[in-house]
């Protein structure tokens, strides 16, 4: 536990380190900008002064100084205007220029950035100077937004890592802990099976031996689907009728007399891909939910239908239902409304249908206090 505090001590402070640090530069930028923005002003008010003394220059005034001030200025956008008519500008685009509309645009989008300088270069006679941003200081402008871009994309790239990595950690763990529950079942299965043999020369009802032996016969399942969890598993040719037909059968059986069960198929075989173990455990995983939603009493109806490409098994329940923003979180590892159990039935059957069968699952419909219907769908072999 101290060891979990300091981990998270450790962490709220690298956030806030973080976020010092994003705010120190920013703020920088911040900063920058107002102190270029400031020089351009002071320049633009010694071309203002410039233009004042050309304009009231004679034959013994030196001329030279205004001149390399206006030949300095190559960079910042000028319009030079007088009674709102624009009568100069300086670095703007010839199209511009010439055309009267996207000159008054572009004055007009002058007007916003900075105000004007206005001179006096005689009594009653006024001169007003527009000016925009340099490109430098443009760029400077939107550096806090590409700064603040780079970051998330950097944290998204950092999370995602860390997500995988953990996912992946998780993974080995499950797949570690199902291997060693397989291994940990198949020795008291062994002896079992050396029971039910002795019994069987014994007077003991034949009708005795046969349940144990179907339930013996389950175990081994169970031990089987736990030691492929992990590993690749091989895919057979399967009618998915028979295939699921066998688990439903098995559930039936096994349940209260509280629920109706229900199953319905086309009459013809329909063959694709799959491994029976694997998919009986998907069977009965969505079959087991559904009961649990329905707390142990209603109605269980098992469809499969297809069409050319696709089969598509229905599982339907008449329980509590899915609230629609449930509808992906439900087979996330740990998401369980149930006050036992770790969440992780529809996680697993998940992963089994889309990652070893390339299947599909999904809510296909649920409505609150109604009951709900799951779909897988797989592709058929023609």
């Amino acid at each position: 536990m101290q060891f979990s505090d300091k981990r998270s001590t450790g962490r709220w402070i690298l956030i806030f380190a973080s976020f010092l640090i994003i705010s120190l530069i920013l703020w920088n930028t911040y900063t920058f900008f107002q102190i270029f923005k400031n020089e351009e002003r002071l320049k633009m008010n010694l071309l203002a002064k410039a233009q004042k003394t050309l304009i009231n220059a004679d034959e013994n005034t030196d001329v030279e100084l205004p001149l390399q001030i206006f030949n300095n200025n190559t960079s910042i956008p000028v319009i030079l205007t007088e009674n709102d008519s624009i009568i100069n500008t300086l670095n703007i685009d010839e199209h511009i220029v010439k055309d009267k509309e996207k000159a008054r645009a572009f004055l007009a989008g002058l007007k916003r950035e900075n105000e004007p300088i206005i001179i006096e270069y005689a009594p009653n006679k006024f001169q007003k100077w527009y000016y925009g941003n340099s490109a430098l200081l443009n760029k400077l402008k939107y550096y806090p937004i590409a700064l603040l871009l780079i970051i998330f994309l950097f944290s998204a790239l950092i999370y995602y890592f860390y997500r995988s990595t953990k996912i992946a950690t998780q993974n080995k763990l499950w797949a570690g802990m199902a291997k060693e529950t397989a291994h940990q079942i198949g020795t008291p299965l062994s002896s079992l099976i050396g029971w039910v043999e002795i019994l069987k020369t014994e007077n003991i009802d034949e009708t005795t031996t046969s349940e144990i032996e179907k339930d013996i016969n389950r175990l081994q399942t169970i031990t089987e689907r736990f030691s492929k969890i992990g590993s690749e598993p091989v895919l057979e040719k399967v009618d998915i009728i028979e295939s699921t037909l066998q688990t439903y059968n098995y559930l039936q059986s096994r349940f209260s007399k509280q629920i109706e069960f229900s199953f319905e198929s086309p009459k013809s075989n329909i063959y694709t891909l799959l491994n029976p173990t694997l998919h009986s455990w998907t069977i009965e995983n969505l079959i087991k939910n559904a009961i649990d939603a329905m707390k142990g009493k209603g109605k269980i109806a098992v469809s499969i239908q297809e069409d050319s490409e696709t089969v598509k098994i229905n599982v339907s329940d008449t329980g509590i239902g899915i609230p629609k923003n449930q509808f992906n979180t439900i087979f996330e590892p740990g998401f369980t409304t149930k006050k036992r159990g770790w969440g992780l039935g529809l996680s697993l059957t998940k992963r089994i249908v889309k990652e070893y069968h390339k299947g599909n699952i999904k809510v296909l419909h649920s409505e609150l206090g109604k009951g709900t219907t799951m779909q897988i769908s797989f592709k058929k072999l023609v």
